[in-house]
């Protein structure tokens, strides 16, 4: 998957601080979003990084984790960490 240069360019800590170098704009996203937001970085595919949550944390069978990640997708275009229309 190639990977949008804002994404690639992210300033990210490992308490969840991100810094856009590009805006300025700084952001702040959880402990499992920031797996998500990692494995995104690193070009994984949706089934990878259903593994890497399933790995990392406990997740309840009805928790529906392509929701979740859709979720920041969505977060990331409308805040312009991503291009619209990029989909996973």
């Amino acid at each position: 998957m190639d990977v949008p240069t804002k994404l690639r360019d992210l300033a990210i800590s490992e308490t969840g601080f991100l810094f856009d170098p590009h805006t300025g704009s700084t952001f702040s996203i959880n402990e499992t979003g920031l797996v998500v937001l990692e494995a995104l970085r690193d070009g994984e595919d949706r089934q990878t990084i259903i593994a890497r949550l399933r790995d990392g944390f406990e997740v309840p069978g009805l928790v529906d984790l392509d929701r979740d990640i859709d979720e920041l997708v969505h977060l990331l275009r409308r805040n312009a960490l991503l291009p619209d229309g990029w989909s996973l």
